[in-house]
């Protein structure tokens, strides 16, 4: 069950909610009383505090805190056994068959696939608590715009904030290397026990899971001492609670005669408007949309250029053509069989022999390539997640209303624009397993033998990185036909904007409605209550409650 802030009798004033007459210009009349009023239910719980959302939050960090341990204490160890090109084997199989041999092979492609999966809660849960202490640092600053931001570029002022550009910048490094490092953990090993019998087995290399676990454990910090750092308002993710927290707080002030005005609108001065058919895009009200969509194509533009160029090095190498023949339309498949994955217009290379700074080129030929994919998929949130605030702000006229208090996990199942991020984001690239379309175009591998890394090498497969970039690319353009879709009806567009919500909801309750609350003369009025309102009216001009109907406060 949800849980809500409790505020007593006493305690709840509704003189709290101050707002300006952006009308009159009267600089000398003082503040006055904001229509926002407020039902029986909304006094003792005024907004959701997101208590839940808290909840499974922090046992998130406390898991990837415990599992960033867990990897820097097996990757020590590893280290201090084998040395750093030491791993330690987790299941070995003596003398298998073929049969077994695929079997394991197919269990060190489970592991990798589980691997990366916990990485990603473990991001997630970290992201999440970053996301909600940058926001309430935003609002301290009177700097909050959006319910919904880029989390690692926008920042709080301060350099040594840990909300600031600074941290905000190693988080966005650290995330990257938790990604590469995660792609070269799992292994295969083989040992020879006699010339005639080799035992296989999958093994965990040391240094990549050290360094793992200490990136990891770096965000963990980071996302902790930025939530130390500021006053939590509210941890609903809701832009209504968020909203509500900050107008009860006096962070934010409720404008009057903008009960018709959209987002996009707040630039243009507040005079009486008529409704309007269709609402500003989300591209048109949201500035760091246009920046996200295009980035994404700026992605796809590079993956294109990454792919041709993997092309041209196999055109003009002749060893590559010997084991690469030429790809070709019948050539052409999704996921490489084991008779062509080495073939068709491929290349691959192994890093040189230069001791322990293999590791660091590997993991820098993995971060170059994945990290712009990892930028692209976190940036695409901000898409989904403006557009995820928009509907459930237009749910106020439909025929249920709109509850604000809302389940912290239901909306990724609920809203579908959700749910395509949320498949997208495995499909694209979370696995380096031949089952995940980044993986089937970039493979490392880490072969081991007796405990120790024979070499690191890299393959590219060209078939399979044109149809990455297809994937994204049907991927963007679903991300654009939202960003520039126009929501139709009269009910003014928000997208989370937390000054815009301020002003068209009028009365909080649990469950609101928006309609045509008020004929006037000569204006009308719009706004939310607690039951159904009928539509407004297309020919009326509104501009809220008439000056003759605030009180000034004493």
């Amino acid at each position: 069950m949800t849980t809500f802030s409790k505020a007593t009798e006493e305690n709840y004033l509704p003189t709290s909610l101050l707002a300006y007459d952006s009308l009159s210009g009267d600089q000398d009349s003082g503040w006055i009383i904001s229509q926002a009023k407020f039902t029986d239910d909304t006094k003792t719980n005024f907004y959701d505090r997101g208590l839940t959302s808290r909840g499974y939050a922090l046992v998130g960090v406390a898991c990837s805190s415990i599992f960033s341990c867990l990897c820097i204490v097996v990757g020590i160890v590893t280290l201090a056994m084998n040395g750093v090109f030491g791993v330690t084997v987790i299941n070995m199989v003596s003398n298998g068959s073929i049969n077994t041999i695929i079997q394991l092979d197919l269990e060190g492609e489970i592991l990798a696939l589980a691997l990366n999966l916990i990485v990603t809660l473990c991001t997630e849960s970290i992201g999440f608590v970053h996301g909600i202490s940058l926001r309430s640092a935003l609002a301290s600053e009177s700097r909050l715009c959006f319910n919904t931001n880029l989390r690692l570029l926008t920042a709080a002022h301060g350099w040594c904030n840990t909300n600031g550009v600074l941290f905000n910048g190693v988080s966005a490094v650290l995330l990257i290397i938790s990604y590469s490092s995660a792609s070269l953990v799992v292994c295969s090993n083989s040992q020879v026990v006699t010339p005639h019998i080799v035992d296989e087995g999958i093994a965990l290399a040391g240094l990549p899971l050290l360094i793992l676990g200490v990136a990891l454990l770096l965000q963990v910090m980071i996302a902790l001492s930025g939530m130390r750092a500021v006053k939590i308002l509210t941890w609903s993710s809701s832009p209504f609670d968020l909203t509500a927290a900050l107008v009860h707080h006096t962070q934010l002030t409720p404008a009057t005669f903008w009960c018709m005005h959209s987002v996009s609108a707040l630039e243009v001065y507040g005079d009486p408007v008529r409704p309007s058919e269709t609402q500003p895009s989300a591209w048109h009200a949201h500035p760091s949309i246009r920046k996200v969509v295009i980035s994404l194509w700026g992605i796809i533009a590079a993956y294109v250029g990454w792919a041709a160029l993997v092309m041209y090095i196999w055109d003009k190498s002749a060893n590559m053509k010997i084991y690469s023949p030429a790809l070709t339309p019948q050539m052409w498949s999704f996921i490489p069989s084991s008779q062509n994955y080495y073939s068709y217009g491929s290349i691959w290379y192994f890093m040189p022999d230069i001791g322990n700074q293999q590791w660091i080129l590997a993991l820098l030929n993995v971060a170059v390539v994945q990290g712009p994919l990892t930028f692209g998929l976190h940036c695409s949130e901000l898409i989904v997640n403006v557009i995820r605030d928009e509907k459930q702000w237009r749910c106020t006229t439909g025929r249920k209303g709109l509850r604000t208090a809302m389940n912290p996990v239901k909306p990724i199942f609920t809203h579908s624009i959700c749910l395509v991020l949320f498949i997208a984001k495995p499909f694209l690239h979370e696995s380096f397993t031949p089952n995940w379309m980044f993986g089937l175009s970039f493979s490392i591998t880490n072969p081991a033998s007796n405990r120790q890394l024979e070499g690191l090498g890299v393959g590219m497969l060209t078939a399979q990185i044109w149809n990455l970039c297809m994937a994204m690319f049907i991927f963007a353009c679903f991300l654009t036909f939202v960003a520039l879709r126009r929501p139709w009806g009269p009910q003014p567009a928000a997208y989370g904007h937390v000054q815009t919500l301020a002003n068209l909801v009028d009365e909080w309750s649990p469950v609101m409605w928006w309609g045509h609350k008020e004929d006037g003369i000569p204006y009308c009025h719009a706004g939310t209550s607690n039951h159904p309102l009928p539509d407004v009216k297309m020919d009326c001009v509104y501009a809220g409650f008439c000056t003759g109907s605030l009180a000034p406060l004493s």
